[in-house]
């Protein structure tokens, strides 16, 4: 029976009601015109959406608790938010969610079975299938009356041991999650004449010559060696310190307590009385043979014995008290030598790796892994210094702030590549040369083969490129903007001009063009950096600079200094416009903070000023700067854009745009955005000549100027908030705020009076926040070829413009017509006016051509710019401009705008609105991106209230809205990026990124794409016992647990001490049990048939040997006759 879809159908009403509305107000707008509806034949349908989650990358978040299975080779980890991500060889990874969000306290691998316990802080413990490519749990057990503080399942036992807070210890059977009726109590564990409590159950362990002999670690210090058989203690150790871990000798007749105090104490099973040895690993040992001082608490100790040579003794902690502000260590003790080795962050709990999963063998360490709070890492014991291997998971997306995100799907082949040999020279030196540990399970086999990069921008200023093919992700290379600024000496220095008091090279938006490799990016200090991509190593000399001043139109009419638009900075119409050849400006008596005026012309950051080196990969062409004008600092950058073709960079802030040539290194553009909407301003106040833009933009070029020192900056209070392309600006100021409506609260107030008491300027220092906020900003930009004005007959490079009011304005561009002239004519910028208003800021524009397919725009093939002079000739090849449609009609184009409101199409170039779409009315979007689908193109959209929504294109019919996620906090909203074949990603948690898939084809081949955890292998063969340990008995001892932890034995545990509940995976477990049945019974069928195909095989053999020997005897007894009457001479 077919599923019947009521969403499907209701989105198939409303496309109906959408189109119709739509057909209709392009009626009543164009009577007489051919309906474009018509035209486009629409293949998108709500069919070819659905939502769900495809794989998690990065460090887990908040990790609690880790487990590794020796044997299948797989590492799990827990953490604080009950998450739990599971690890096996490079690109195998997967990731679960405990439903109640409870912190995962311990975890246990049921060795080589292909199954986890966790244990979680809410008290229940639940059981993972792992055979299957998505986890699910089996059983669950919710304990109501007890505190679990520790459990222990030992190797090939299904009876697992469950410490309490209370003292008490219970046994679950793992196979039916079933409470057994035999219940060690504290009471009966401890000496009757111990007054007070032992506290909760820190460590449980069975002794590993000795199934029968239980260790149990009380928090009080003592420890109890309980004999399961008998229902009663052996020994008991007591100690004055409390306890945080125990750990066995392979042998069994010796253990090791760690204490709070930073003691180690040896302890003989036999000798109860004292313990053998105590040792303090940190401690300073006085002169005169009293205890040593004591040390931090020793956390977790491990105790791990080789054949050949000494054991090993791995702790961590026990560092003494005056090691203030020292890092977190790792020690590790080895015959008489002691390694410290410092960590980067708090040490989570670590494990020793050992060849053998069996506890009563000889260990033999070969690595130990530490989880710490924000990294792993695992340190080779086999090697002289104890290397760690090199890590081959995506675990440094965090190793900096994620500050924005863009994901680029289906780039061009050769791009992943390129970066990874540029990115393979970056990598540290000095790993262990051994294969990483961690190499359980299996890859996916997905059929995707389309290559995908994801880009991370940082708060450090850096930018990474990873690789993102196939659901793995391999960070590729890494790009270091901050190198070319100089570095602050002291906190004065620091402090001078700053708008930002941390993070001043944080990245705040990027514009990449994969074609042409040219990369932009803008910070929170109000620059912008263009970089090349080039093979080739280079050294510059000077890096080039362009200072820009982007003033406040509130502030045009009162300002009485010198520092304004209309005054000229550079007073040489002569001057050449490049960079390098003009003279640095001199600075007006404005350009410093002394005490006689406010500051002006200084920028927030300063650009190096000795030879830069710059390795293969991305390197600084051009560094454009925003200063400060007549004391007001820079506004931050919220929109960016590269042109590869065009050779231009246009930005924009609230005080407007700035359109900049970086093949020339000038400013062609710097306006404010009220004057986008009067076509006769820009001709007006700004002139198409880069010379004369300069001077009457008081934008100032130079080489490099280190004239602003330290001595002429100052602080601004000013805050900046992180915003990504194409990102809403309620979401910036005011996420929580479902409106129009922005607060003034969300930017201080510059008030610079506190500041410097000579500057007095009454208005714009008390209104410019306020001003600031309620004016239009720029929010996006789109580089196209298009129709600049109404009803023009031919397209030409054009600019679309967005504003925070909803405003879309076409800019016309004025190239150079040959190649050549490029270099030596200056490039035309005209505004043509508004072309629409939509409700709420601009997020996103596009153009699609009249049978609706999407138009690109131009770009410039890459070709290295270190390259002799003939290669570039070759590889410089300018990709023409898109030619008009061929379709007969007036429509050659539709222009696709979309808002944190809604949506409309316009037919090009009458400029007519042919379509609309009211997105949402209560909340607003965040994101949305134009992007191909199934071979068409559709609109995506994230909204506020976590609503995740598909318009086609150009009809705008919905065809998907699912509520997925709620906006939580603003890392959300900063890094949600939509891609090409339905795929998404966010950062779900600041060291995570979330990868999902909004495509129905995606989610159908999932299966196949996802890894596999389980693998079948054999288990090792037990330990050899010895023929004189198996004749006097001094092998290890089994117990069959069955008999004294099953219901006949023990009998039933109370039914009030916890509840069985089922898992969600319970049928599904089945259904994979009765398939491994099926599975056997098939394998046995076909090992029948091969012993039978060998049994008839050996059978004709048989036959034939019999046959041959039948001939034989034939002629031997022929032969005989007839030799038989002739004497010997006679032969």
């Amino acid at each position: 029976m077919k599923k019947f879809n009521i969403r499907k159908v209701l989105d198939g009403l409303t496309a109906a009601s959408s189109s119709s509305s739509a057909a209709a107000a392009s009626g009543a707008a164009q009577p007489g015109a051919p309906r474009e509806n018509d035209a486009v034949q629409e293949t998108l349908q709500s069919e070819h959406f659905q939502l769900c989650k495809t794989v998690r990358h990065g460090f887990p978040y908040q990790p609690s608790s880790m487990a590794f299975d020796p044997v299948q080779k797989i590492l799990a980890v827990g953490t604080q938010t009950g998450a739990l991500r599971l690890f096996g060889r490079a690109g195998v990874e997967c990731f679960c969610q405990h439903e109640s969000g409870a912190a995962v306290i311990q975890l246990q691998f049921l060795i080589n079975e292909g199954a986890l316990v966790s244990a979680l802080a809410d008290d229940s413990i639940h059981m993972w299938n792992l055979r299957q490519k998505i986890p699910a749990i089996l059983h669950s057990l919710k304990f109501n009356r007890e505190r679990i503080t520790y459990c222990h399942l030992p190797f090939q036992s299904k009876w697992l041991y469950i410490g309490t807070e209370r003292g008490n210890i219970h046994i679950v059977n793992v196979e039916s999650f079933t409470l057994s009726g035999y219940v060690i109590m504290w009471n009966k564990a401890i000496e009757l004449s111990t007054k007070t409590h032992p506290g909760p159950v820190v460590h449980i362990s069975d002794n590993p010559m000795d199934e029968g002999k239980l260790l149990i670690g009380f928090e009080c210090g003592i420890v109890v060696l309980w004999d399961l058989k008998s229902k009663k203690a052996d020994c008991r150790y007591n100690y004055d310190e409390a306890i945080h871990s125990v750990a066995w000798h392979h042998e069994g007749k010796q253990f090791v307590c760690s204490h709070s105090d930073g003691t180690l104490t040896t302890w003989n099973i036999r000798v109860p009385a004292k313990s053998a040895q105590i040792i303090t690993p940190h401690g300073k040992q006085p002169k005169d043979g009293k205890k040593p001082e004591p040390c931090k608490p020793i956390l977790k100790v491990e105790y791990k014995t080789t054949r050949a040579g000494d054991p090993f003794m791995v702790l961590s902690g026990g560092l003494s008290y005056d090691t203030v502000g020292r890092r977190a260590c790792l020690t590790v003790m080895h015959g008489k030598s002691t390694a410290v080795l410092e960590m980067d962050y708090p040490i989570v709990d670590f494990l020793t790796l050992c060849e053998t999963p069996y506890p009563n063998d000889f260990q033999e360490p070969y690595a130990v892994m530490v989880l710490l709070e924000k990294d792993l890492v695992l340190i080779d014991l086999g090697q002289i210094g104890y290397p760690i291997f090199e890590n081959p998971y995506p675990l440094t997306i965090h190793e900096s702030p994620v500050t924005c995100c863009e994901y680029f799907v289906d780039c061009p082949a050769e791009l992943i590549p390129a970066l990874y040999s540029v990115g393979s020279r970056q990598k540290r030196q000095g790993y262990s040369k051994k294969e990483w540990p961690i190499s359980g399970g299996n890859w996916g086999q997905g059929t995707q083969s389309y290559p995908e990069i994801i880009i991370t921008g940082h708060a450090d200023g850096s930018i990474k490129f990873w690789d993102a093919s196939a659901l793995m992700l391999q960070v590729l290379y890494k790009l270091k903007t901050a190198k070319v600024f100089e570095k602050a000496r002291s906190k004065e220095e620091k402090a001078n001009t700053d708008i930002v008091e941390e993070d001043p090279f944080a990245i705040q938006t990027m514009s990449w063009c994969p074609e042409s490799r040219m990369l932009c990016v803008a910070g929170v200090s109000a620059h912008v950096l263009i970089y090349r991509f080039s093979k080739q190593e280079v050294t510059t000399e000077v890096v080039q600079l362009l200072e820009v001043r982007m003033q406040s139109e509130f502030s045009n009419g009162d300002s009485p200094d010198p520092g304004g638009e209309q005054t000229p900075t550079l007073p040489n119409p002569g001057a050449s416009p490049s960079p390098q050849e003009s003279e640095p400006p001199s600075q007006p008596s404005t350009g410093s903070n002394s005490s006689d005026g406010p500051r002006d012309n200084i920028a927030c950051l300063q650009v190096r000023s000795s030879p830069l080196k710059q390795s293969p990969g991305y390197q600084v062409e051009l560094v454009i700067q925003l200063v400060w004008v007549s004391g007001e600092p820079p506004q931050p950058i919220t929109s960016l854009a590269i042109n590869s073709s065009y050779g231009l960079v246009v930005f924009g802030n609230s005080n407007g745009l700035a359109v900049v040539d970086y093949l020339q290194k000038t400013l062609l553009l710097n306006m404010g955005t009220s004057e986008l909407y009067s076509p006769s301003d820009p001709y007006h106040r700004q002139p198409r000549s880069p010379r004369k833009v300069r001077q009457s933009s008081g934008a100032t070029c130079d080489s490099n100027d280190g004239s602003n020192t330290s001595e002429d900056r100052c602080k601004s209070p000013t805050s900046v908030k992180f915003k990504s392309r194409r990102f809403s600006k309620t979401v910036a100021n005011d996420f929580a705020k479902m409106s129009r409506k922005i607060s003034s609260s969300s930017e201080p107030k510059t008030d610079l009076d506190a500041k410097d008491n000579t500057f007095t300027r009454s208005r714009s220092s008390s209104v410019t926040s306020i001003d600031r906020e309620s004016r239009e900003s720029i929010s996006a930009f789109h580089f196209c070829e298009s129709y600049p004005r109404k009803m023009d007959g031919a397209v030409g490079p054009c600019l679309l413009v967005g504003t925070t009011q909803g405003t879309v304005v076409m800019v016309a561009l004025s190239l150079p017509p040959a190649v050549d002239q490029r270099l030596q004519q200056p490039v035309g910028i005209s505004s043509c006016g508004t072309m629409v208003t939509l409700k709420g800021g601009i997020l996103t524009m596009a153009l699609l051509d009249a049978t609706g397919a999407l138009l690109p725009p131009s770009f410039e093939s890459w070709y290295d710019p270190n390259a002799s002079d003939e290669e570039k000739e070759k590889s410089r090849r300018r990709r023409p401009a898109s030619p008009p449609s061929s379709q007969e009609g007036p429509e050659a184009q539709f222009a696709v705008l979309c808002s944190e409101k809604q949506a409309k199409v316009l037919a090009m170039p009458s400029q007519t609105r042919v379509y609309k779409h009211n997105i949402t009315e209560s909340s607003f979007v965040l994101r949305a991106d134009v992007v191909q689908m199934a071979g068409a193109y559709c609109i995506a959209c994230f909204c506020a209230n976590g609503h995740i929504m598909t318009l086609s294109l150009p009809s705008l019919r919905p065809l998907l809205d699912v509520n997925y996620l709620p906006l939580t906090d603003m890392r959300i909203a900063r890094t949600f990026c939509f891609s090409n074949l339905g795929q998404a990603l966010y950062l779900t948690s600041p060291t995570e990124i979330q990868r999902i898939t909004y495509s129905q084809e995606t989610c159908d081949n999932r299966q196949e794409m996802l890894s596999e955890l389980f693998t079948p292998v054999e288990t090792p063969e037990a330990p050899n016992r010895g023929f004189f340990k198996g004749l006097f008995g001094g092998g290890a001892q089994s117990l069959d647990r069955e008999d004294l932890f099953g219901e006949t034995g023990a009998g039933k545990a109370s039914r009030s001490l916890a509840q069985h509940i089922p898992g969600p995976a319970g049928m599904e477990g089945m259904k994979c049990a009765a398939s491994g049945v099926v599975g056997d019974l098939a394998r046995a069928r076909i090992a029948l048939d091969e012993r039978g195909q060998k049994l008839g095989e050996l059978e004709d053999r048989t036959a034939a040997m019999m046959a041959s020997a039948d001939s034989f005897s034939k002629h031997a007894h022929d032969m005989m006759l007839k030799y038989k009457d002739k004497k010997w001479y006679q032969l």
